[in-house]
């Protein structure tokens, strides 16, 4: 199926690893100029030339998103070098697990803060979109209870009423805006291999408890993002689509 992103311009925040990087690769390789940003720098260049050779424009930049001026600044900047703006990915997140106040805090300023400023600034170039896209990576923490009280799962929820409004108040402006939420991703070096290598009873838990008995694949998350933000997806908006391989019990409506 072609997914009609080819010259379409992406930004993706978080882009060099992980589900973020999964993302960028997928864009580029249906065709799409990306640009990217992280904190790490080398990780950002690399990550760069490796988009290019897809035959696509791609650019990024070494950012921290709780530093919402230097986020606003290189949002405005990436969608100049693209040539305006189609598509925003918001990847980024915390992963703040604890209740003490500096989680809470840092889970806020990255989760939420983050992301609803990244969005904001990037709305301007979206607008001018002939079909602008905004995706937003939530969590199924937030959908299921699992475990002790942690403060991610909170921040993550606060997303989903700023992505419903984002939808009906943009509609009219061919604007769509949805939210993906993941299950457990396993890639090496993110979150559950790092569970793997240090509690492996807990790893073994988790992964016990998912039917298809593994855990996903950034790709895979990857995949619905992409789609969601193509033009394929046009009639879709306001949803939150959730990829977790049936771990979560819920009905969704």
């Amino acid at each position: 199926m072609d997914l009609g992103l080819r010259g379409k311009r992406a930004i993706i925040t978080g882009g060099t690893r992980g589900i973020g990087l999964a993302i960028s690769k997928l864009l580029a390789g249906e065709g799409c100029d990306v640009a990217i940003c992280a904190r790490n720098h080398t990780a950002v260049d690399e990550t760069v030339a490796y988009l290019a050779r897809s035959g696509v424009r791609a650019t990024g930049g070494t950012v921290d998103v709780a530093d919402l001026a230097s986020l606003r600044g290189w949002i405005d900047e990436a969608a100049g070098a693209l040539g305006g703006l189609d598509i925003f990915v918001a990847n980024v997140s915390a992963i703040a697990q604890g209740m003490d106040e500096a989680a809470w805090r840092r889970g806020f300023e990255i989760d939420v803060m983050g992301t609803v400023f990244g969005t904001e600034a990037a709305l301007p170039h979206l607008e001018q979109s002939e079909a602008g896209s905004i995706v937003i990576i939530g969590s199924t923490a937030m959908a299921e209870i699992n475990g002790p009280t942690r403060s991610y799962a909170a921040v993550k929820a606060a997303l989903l009423p700023y992505v419903k409004g984002l939808a009906r108040n943009l509609a009219a402006k061919n604007v769509r805006a949805n939210m993906v939420s993941p299950g457990n991703v396993y890639f090496t070096g993110g979150v559950w291999d790092n569970v793997r290598q240090q509690n492996p009873d807990m790893f073994a838990t988790m992964l016990g408890r998912n039917p298809m008995g593994r855990m996903g694949t950034p790709e895979e998350v990857a995949n619905a993002v992409v789609f969601l933000a193509s033009p394929r997806a046009s009639f879709i908006t306001g949803t939150n689509l959730i990829i977790d391989g049936a771990l979560t019990q819920r009905v969704q409506f």
